[in-house]
């Protein structure tokens, strides 16, 4: 999963036992109970869905699973690798924090020597070498899901303002971002008190998401965001919509942002695959069929998609890869995918023909097979650099002082060039 911020912390076990709450720094394993394996994630990735399928795969085992909120979950590990104590057997690590996580590799199991590379070519190539560190040598991670980029949009709002609601007529309005924006302009013409996008920040990460590097260099992970085109031309064009008065100016996963999706307060916001189901439960069973699902402008894109490592302090680390590989098989990809929406990083599952035929009714029966599987085999995730996380925060505070009003676009975007190059030394 990715970029998913639930706000408490919470525990499900994956058998037909109760769920029990688990303390946020407590040990790999249940207290007392070496025949559970816990696996730490920052959001719902699906597996009381398999619930029953690992009991009769691990009559043994007792699968719990730790979840925290997104920032929290990849902090704690931080310490917790530290102190040489309290990490899950199995943690989940987003994409914008792996490199991070790689430059301590030595800290976590190397998966090949247990049986990785062996069926490395389940993976779509890119997403293998997103779990390798030290050139390839070091198997730091399995890969769960994919977050290729779509446009979700409220049918209601679009009517409203006088444009097409078919999704292939609402594709056709935007094949590029300028597009986008002209297209807000004619939408807040129409319907003025009505905001076109949820947020700024969304629709410039989108644009980021799309690009080969971002804020650093692929070759040496040198901070080239002054001087490379594609971030003055995001935050220009995000924080343009924001300086017009055409974002929500909701920070996506805050409750306001919940009540947006709910209330219809924008019209259209940049969704992966793992994104509709949070859409869904925000938006609630009022708003069945109202949203639909268009293709992103400027094509492709990934959002999202993590790895399942195992840190090397972990009681039973043989046992807990086992578990990862598993959760990680094409079967349970696949399972995911059907009754979660989770897609598969795994070119067997999301060429399937059940997978690529999938419907999302809610979605006002959106082919989201079609949508998103079948640009899947295109992705090429943007690099992130090793201090990715920390710089990117200060580009998404900026666009929020531009949607206040407390800064033009140009202002906010040399404040944070200067504040990220003064963090960086």
């Amino acid at each position: 999963m990715g970029g998913i911020r639930p706000g408490r912390v919470v525990a499900t076990a994956l058998t037909a036992a109760a769920a029990t709450l688990l303390a946020g720094c407590g040990g790999g394993r249940a207290a007392g109970d070496e025949n559970t394996i816990v696996v730490a994630t920052f959001g719902d990735f699906g597996y009381d869905a398999l619930q029953a399928d690992f009991a009769e795969a691990f009559p043994d085992l007792t699968l719990e699973t730790r979840v925290s909120e997104f920032d929290a979950h990849h902090q704690q590990l931080q310490t917790q690798l530290a102190g040489g104590r309290g990490a899950a057997d199995i943690v989940a690590i987003e994409e914008g924090w792996i490199p991070q996580y790689r430059e301590s590799h030595e800290l976590f199991v190397e998966l090949g020597a247990l049986g990785a590379s062996d069926i490395k070519d389940r993976w779509a190539e890119w997403k293998w070498e997103q779990g390798v560190a030290d050139g390839g040598e070091f198997v730091l991670g399995l890969g769960t899901d994919a977050g290729p980029l779509a446009m979700c949009y409220r049918t209601d709002l679009f009517e409203a303002a006088g444009l097409p609601t078919d999704r292939d007529e609402v594709s056709a309005l935007w094949p590029t971002w300028e597009d986008f924006a002209a297209v807000a302009d004619e939408f807040s013409a129409a319907t003025p008190d009505v905001a076109f996008a949820d947020s700024a920040e969304n629709v410039y990460g989108s644009m980021i998401n799309q690009a080969p590097e971002g804020y650093f260099a692929a070759a040496d992970d040198s901070f080239i965001a002054d001087e490379n085109p594609v971030i003055s031309e995001a935050f220009a064009l995000a924080g343009g919509l924001a300086e017009a008065g055409q974002t929500a100016q909701v920070k996506p996963f805050t409750q306001e942002w919940n009540v947006g999706l709910a209330q219809g307060g924008f019209a259209t916001m940049a969704c992966p695959a793992w994104m509709l189901a949070q859409i869904e439960s925000a938006a609630g069973e009022q708003n069945a069929g109202v949203w639909d699902i268009a293709s992103v402008p400027g094509g492709g894109g990934n959002w999202g998609g993590s790895i399942l490592t195992i840190p090397a302090q972990g009681d039973d680390t043989e046992t807990a890869y086992r578990v990862a590989e598993w959760l990680t098989a094409p079967e349970q990809q696949k399972t995911l995918f059907l009754e979660k929406g989770i897609l598969p990083s795994q070119p067997e599952v999301y060429r399937d023909p059940e997978v690529l035929g999938d419907v999302n009714e809610y979605f006002n029966d959106a082919p989201v097979g079609e949508i998103f599987a079948a640009s899947a085999d295109s992705l090429a995730p943007n690099y992130r650099g090793t201090r990715d996380f920390s710089v990117r925060s200060r580009f998404q505070e900026a666009l929020g002082r531009v949607e206040e009003g407390v800064q033009s676009a140009d202002e906010a975007l040399a404040d944070a060039l200067e504040q990220a190059e003064r963090d960086l030394g």
